[in-house]
């Protein structure tokens, strides 16, 4: 250990020599049982090492090498279950108490953070979360406790029930640090989860009683929403290591305990970016990870085999699997409206415990922070998983709260993630399901969009700006991205609006126009493409099926928007006179395809309208030329007289959205990213198999111009008769 003492030096010491030596007692040789005086001396200390990364990496090492025979990671675990436990009964105000329990959870993240890092087993045999039958143990402890059970317990128990004060800041700030830390298990294995991936700490928390976990979820919920901040008698500080680089241990200090600081791999962002309020940060981390999480378990069935006519059969064992419900996450998609006290959404009474909670505030908060990356896949898995929240959402007058930010950052697509620009229309395409949220949004006019650059948009209705920017995104995804989910999402979504449309601005219909214009040359550039190589017949076979699979996909999104169109002449023609104007003026774009099987009959829909208006303009007279003005005002007159003769009346187009069967092989690896790119959590990147740590998180455009897809999500098609 280089310069640690070999030798206790109590008498006469500094106190930093004494935490030197208690530092290297503990990752030592020697084992201390669990009623040694070792343990308090440790965990009252106060420790304020300043060590430089190698001398704490020879500590881990020598910690790792040892802890087999020593148990000592288990038996601090203990300690801190113990000081948990104290901290509990005098609801936070025992000040000894809590300074124990902050160096013991601190000093055990360090720890075990490296013991899973190095991990080599499947199990994690490495952690040794349990003590040696020989081991003198005291009255109060049973030698057959699940160690993981007993500490994930009294951590959870800790977050629900003793509320965040200035005395208990950084114990409930370490503990969700603790907890991240000890389900990083979940980075070391593959997205595709099996029967036996074992993660002990996350696994255990999946165990506790729903009373608790209603507790917990409830708990990190008020911490994001209450964002609850250090006292002003406390200080936040960080020890850096040689030439400011990355490998050392932000801590926050405050009166209440003196806090380790060691500097180590720890919770230093490698950008060296810091959180505005790290408690709120890993609370809404945590909770993603916890909610997300899916374990997979074994199960024998008997079946038999008749495939044979003989009197006997035999009964074969299955082998199958399937995952356990989530407590978490139900918590979270049963959690009710604290204005709606005991009943929910239909009247009737919950059996057991709910989460309640101020969707007032939840839904206010959200609206603030939707720039964040958790709060888009917070809000994602609210209105995706409960239905409470999602009616709560629909029925606020105030929809700009929400819609606003999403649709700035939107617009900002090109400096996100592809996956946040996904939830975000996921988002989008959940909330147009219901048809009072398409009325509602032309109804709430905004008086301009200074971040939009393009075009100046001045008494804009919410809904034309969420139809220019998601034509917006759809001709980014086409340049950049190529992902067809993206392409469906988006067209999904207008079209779901489009019969609830109501006077679309004359920006927003040319745009809609251009979207066809704008499919159908991509449409005609792989058409070319496929005809220019049918003659080459070494690459006929391969390219041919490639070209003629996306030019599939893009007949089918050509066909979406002139249902679009469709729906919007055949349902809303008379109120929106600006998309029958965008139409008049760009007509050619659509003749190429009148004789095209797939849009014939939709084509003669929107000609039996072109056809309408256009023998009104010739029949008026009017003085001098045929002004914007003056043909707009004609068409505004015709709309009078409009009823609709010789349309052909098709279903409604009508998409939903539903969750793939496995979710969390999207689900887990995206919450892993985030936690590692916003809670300054640095893990060893060699370890990490839960998704490829040699790319950058942020997507890479296909070069080849295939269409990219995602995994964790469907759309569904329906038809919906509607009479005219």
């Amino acid at each position: 250990m280089g310069g640690v003492p070999s030798t206790p030096r109590f008498a006469d010491s500094r106190p930093q020599d004494t935490a030197e030596y208690l530092i290297a007692t503990f990752v030592g040789e020697k084992s201390f049982p669990l009623a040694s005086d070792f343990w308090q001396k440790l965990l009252e200390l106060p420790l304020s090492l300043h060590w430089p990364s190698h001398r704490v990496h020879q500590a881990c090492e020598a910690f790792a090498q040892n802890n087999c025979y020593t148990r000592h990671l288990a038996k601090i675990l203990i300690h801190l279950t113990w000081c948990l436990q104290e901290c509990i009964s005098s609801s936070g105000t025992a000040s000894v108490a809590i300074m124990k329990a902050i160096n013991a959870v601190y000093i055990s993240s360090v720890f075990l953070k490296y013991l899973i890092e190095n991990a080599e087993s499947e199990n994690f045999e490495e952690l040794h979360l349990s003590l040696d039958e020989s081991e003198p143990l005291p009255k109060e402890f049973v030698l057959d406790q699940n160690i993981e059970n007993l500490v994930m317990h009294s951590v959870l128990s800790f977050i629900a029930l003793v509320d965040v004060s200035p005395h208990t800041y950084n114990l409930h700030q370490e503990l969700l640090n603790f907890m991240l830390v000890a389900m990083s298990t979940q980075l070391l294995s593959v997205p595709s989860l099996g029967p036996k991936d074992v993660h002990p700490f996350i696994d255990a928390a999946m165990t506790e009683e729903s009373s608790l976990v209603c507790s917990v979820v409830r708990r990190l919920l008020l911490n994001y929403i209450t964002r609850p901040r250090i006292s002003v008698n406390s200080s936040s500080y960080s020890i850096f290591s040689e030439e400011n680089q990355p490998g050392v241990l932000q801590r926050v200090g405050s009166a209440a305990a003196t806090i380790v600081l060691l500097p180590f791999n720890y919770l230093v962002s490698s950008n060296g970016e810091g959180s505005s309020n790290p408690l709120t940060d890993c609370s809404l981390l945590v909770l993603l990870v916890l909610i997300h999480y899916h374990k997979c378990v074994e199960n024998d069935e008997s079946i038999t085999d008749r495939s044979d006519d003989s009197a006997t059969s035999d009964s074969l064992a299955k082998s199958s699997t399937h995952f356990t419900v989530n407590p978490y996450c139900n918590a979270l998609e049963n959690a009710r409206d604290i204005e709606f006290g005991h009943m929910d959404l239909e009247g009737n009474a919950h059996s057991g415990p709910v989460v309640r909670l101020p969707f007032a505030s939840l839904f206010d908060t959200l609206g603030m922070y939707l720039a964040d990356e958790t709060a888009v896949l917070l809000l994602y898995s609210l209105v995706q998983g409960n239905s409470g929240f999602l009616e709560y959402v629909l029925v606020r007058t105030d929809l700009d709260t929400l819609l606003m930010p999403i649709l700035e950052t939107l617009y900002n697509a090109s400096k996100k993630t592809p996956n946040q620009i996904y939830m975000l229309l996921i988002i989008l395409l959940i909330l147009s399901q219901d048809s009072s949220f398409n009325a509602s949004i032309h109804k709430m006019i905004l008086p301009s969009v200074p971040w939009y650059k393009e075009h100046l948009l001045h008494q804009t209705s919410l809904g034309s700006l969420l139809v220019i920017i998601l034509i917006r995104t759809v001709k980014y995804n086409l340049s950049k991205l190529r992902d067809v989910y993206l392409h469906t999402t988006c067209l999904a979504t207008l079209a779901n609006m489009a019969p609830h449309v109501h006077r679309l601005s004359a920006y927003a219909s040319q745009r809609l126009v251009s979207l066809f214009y704008m499919l159908s040359r991509k449409y005609n550039k792989i058409a070319d493409r496929r005809d220019d190589k049918k003659g080459n017949l070494t690459e006929q076979d391969s390219f041919a099926e490639d070209m003629s699979a996306e030019l599939h996909i893009y007949t089918d999104f050509l066909r979406i928007v002139l249902e679009i169109l469709n729906a919007i002449l055949t349902y809303a023609l008379p109120r929106n006179p600006e998309v029958v104007y965008a139409i008049l003026h760009r007509e050619e774009v659509f003749q190429p395809f009148k004789s095209h099987p797939r849009f014939n009959e939709l084509l003669e829909n929107i000609y039996t309208v072109l056809d309408f208006f256009n023998s009104r303009l010739d029949a008026q007279r009017v003085d001098g030329e045929w002004s914007v003005e003056k043909v707009l005002q004609s068409i505004i007159i015709n709309c009078r007289s409009w009823r609709g003769d010789g349309l052909k009346m098709f279903t409604r187009l009508y998409f939903s959205y539903e969750q793939e069967s496995h979710p969390e092989e999207f689900f887990i690896p995206y919450v892993w990213q985030l936690v590692l790119s916003r809670c300054g959590f640095s893990f060893n990147p060699s370890a990490i198999n839960l998704f490829p740590v040699d790319l950058p998180v942020k997507e890479e455009s296909n070069d080849d111009g295939e269409p990219n897809k995602h995994q964790n999500g469907e759309l569904n098609e329906q038809r919906v008769n509607i009479d005219p």
